[in-house]
């Protein structure tokens, strides 16, 4: 078999807590996004985009959705043609030598030591499922070489205000990496590592082991690798990336990206010829805009019936807006049903939630209802489901509204 040049290790087994209701069945990547697409769907695209034709998706935490999504990899042409490359899902497995669940990136990337030594690539990029953008690793690839590199970190400036909420990377004049700081209380810089790395593959090897020696390591590359390899003078660089880049780990997060969606068409155009980003087919006939209905600043997608007004929102497929109602800045999932007279708005719909007619869902902060949940006609709903505490009494209110 050919030496591949790159192959890439996409972690895709995270919980995502932080998104609630949105990953309660489905691992966070599986999460949709858009109106068509699901969030691991940028970053597939993205490697595909790039000429690297090799990945291997790690899955942990309730994997089903996402692994009948990843199928073949058709969506992306990544069909798998044995050892010569396409996509392959990596679970956590037993051995004769036993087993465990992945308990860290670290150690979910060394328990596949096999499949990357299988192509035994000059360079491995590891990437995450969980983000949303648009990003030509090849140029990080290139620059990796021309610096003579033994890791390169993908990084992004962000508001100095939520800069301890990543890892951040301390750089010298040059761009080699001096410090790596983990969600710093006092962050020196703010340069967030984007969760992208290119590693020569025998150092990426040789230090996978040396962490999982360490019996009081996390096995995890922010926490430990990375670290480690600072201390044992590795030679580090940032890769500063120019373009838009979101980490949709809250459900705060998820809306304000989507919102860009509709926003900001030079980040994420469905029209970029260039760069296009790919998902599997949603098997859907046209939507029908009845008349009378209004449209405004909104995604609209195939097998929707919009008898309504829909204002600066992103309707996935099989959605039915009832007449008079109306939907301003919120997302409606697959399959939910917005009754006749309904007001939404800064919420996220469930899929297949049913929204009684004349029900009202706003308030401050963003809504979430529930997949499924059906609420009765007339309910009246104006706080932070899930995301924050509220008080018993309302509490109990909106259990007794849901049918």
């Amino acid at each position: 078999m050919r030496r591949k040049e790159c192959i890439a290790m996409l972690l895709a087994g995270g919980q995502g807590s932080r998104l609630r209701v949105l990953t309660k069945n489905l691992a966070k990547p599986a999460v949709p996004f858009g109106g068509k697409y699901r969030i691991i769907d940028f970053s597939m695209s993205n490697c595909i985009n790039s000429g690297i034709d090799t990945v291997g998706v790690l899955t942990q935490y309730k994997p089903q959705v996402l692994n009948a999504y990843i199928g073949v990899g058709s969506a992306w042409d990544l069909q798998c043609y044995g050892r010569n490359g396409g996509v392959t899902i990596l679970p956590p497995y037993v051995s004769e030598d036993g087993g465990e669940w992945y308990l860290g990136t670290a150690h979910s990337i060394y328990q596949n030591l096999q499949f990357i030594e299988k192509y035994n690539p000059k360079y491995v990029l590891i990437i995450s499922g969980d983000h949303v953008y648009k990003m030509d690793y090849s140029l990080m690839l290139k620059e990796h070489k021309a610096k003579n590199a033994d890791v390169s970190i993908s990084v992004v400036e962000v508001p100095w205000e939520e800069a301890s909420r990543f890892g951040i990377i301390n750089t010298e004049k040059d761009g080699r990496i001096k410090e790596f700081e983990e969600k710093p209380a006092h962050p020196k810089s703010n340069l967030a590592s984007m969760g992208v790395y290119i590693f020569n593959w025998p150092v990426l090897k040789e230090f996978l082991e040396k962490d999982a020696a360490d019996e009081n390591s996390a096995n995890d590359f922010g926490k430990n690798v990375i670290p480690l390899m600072l201390r044992e003078k590795q030679k580090l660089y940032a890769y500063r990336f120019q373009g838009y880049w979101r980490d949709v780990g809250t459900v705060e997060s998820y809306w304000e990206a989507s919102m860009d969606v509709i926003d900001n068409h030079d980040f994420l155009s469905n029209f970029d010829d260039n760069w296009k980003i790919y998902s599997a087919p949603v098997l859907q006939p046209p939507h029908y805009i009845a008349p009378g209905a209004k449209i405004d600043r909104a995604l609209i997608s195939d097998g929707s019936w919009i008898d309504g007004e829909v204002e600066h929102s992103i309707i996935f497929p099989g959605v039915l807006v009832g007449k008079n109602a109306k939907i301003k800045d919120s997302i409606i999932m697959a399959g939910a049903q917005i009754g006749q007279g309904a007001r939404i708005e800064n919420a996220i719909i469930g899929e297949n939630a049913v929204i009684g007619k004349n029900s009202v869902i706003s308030g401050d902060g963003i809504t979430v209802i529930e997949d499924d949940q059906k609420l009765k006609e007339n309910s009246r709903i104006g706080m932070m489901l899930n995301l924050k505490k509220v008080e018993k009494k309302k509490a109990e209110e909106f259990k007794e509204l849901l049918g």
